[in-house]
């Protein structure tokens, strides 16, 4: 299940990218557009900063900017950096202890196939296409 901030998170970039590339939003404007507490928003830019999704200016004329062009963010890149892993099963998960019961596991096809299904249509979603 993807958690409020993902979602969140998503939102914002998508308020950023239907925004002047050239400059820098402000969060309270993007709180109020997206009716999202200032100080949750501030939690979740700070990741996607670290991440290096969008750029920061603090100050007068400060706020937050996409670095890239809509079109090349993915909605699944987005949600790694929130959310971590997507996989839909602890097994899968990036850094997962390999399963003793892999070999055996009538299951894990099953979770493989969401797995790819999952990432490969979130990796398919631009940014762009859902401003």
């Amino acid at each position: 299940m993807i958690s409020t901030r993902g979602r969140y998170a998503l939102r914002v970039m998508i308020d950023l990218a239907a925004q002047d590339a050239d400059r820098y939003t402000p969060l309270k404007e993007v709180a109020e557009r997206q009716r999202i507490s200032k100080k949750y928003i501030e939690a979740i830019m700070t990741g996607l900063s670290k991440a290096g999704l969008v750029d920061a200016a603090h100050g007068k004329g400060g706020g937050y900017r996409l670095n890239r062009k809509a079109s090349e963010y993915t909605v699944g890149e987005i949600l790694r950096v929130t959310e971590g892993d997507l996989a839909p099963v602890a097994c899968l998960g990036e850094g997962a202890k390999p399963c003793q019961y892999a070999g055996e596991c009538k299951t894990l096809p099953v979770w493989d196939k969401l797995n790819l299904m999952i990432n490969e249509y979130l990796d398919g979603v631009t940014l762009d296409s859902l401003a």
